[in-house]
């Protein structure tokens, strides 16, 4: 069975790529047993950093790719 594909550009929101890469970061220097869980407490801390007035590593990353 195959699926047919359309050709759809699909662009990755600003930011995005740079979050991506500090997780992927942090998950090579911890070396996690449960990535996914890692993952979810590594994305809750940047949550918790960017409610208590810290810097939006989202936002951070688009200006880096500006």
């Amino acid at each position: 069975m195959s699926i047919a594909s359309a050709n759809t550009n699909m662009r990755v929101p600003a930011g995005f790529r740079n979050l991506l890469e500090g997780l992927a970061r942090e998950v090579l220097r911890e070396q996690p047993t449960d990535v996914v869980a890692f993952a979810a407490q590594y994305f809750q801390k940047l949550l918790e950093q960017r409610a208590a007035g810290g810097t939006d590593p989202v936002a951070w990353g688009a200006m880096l790719e500006d």
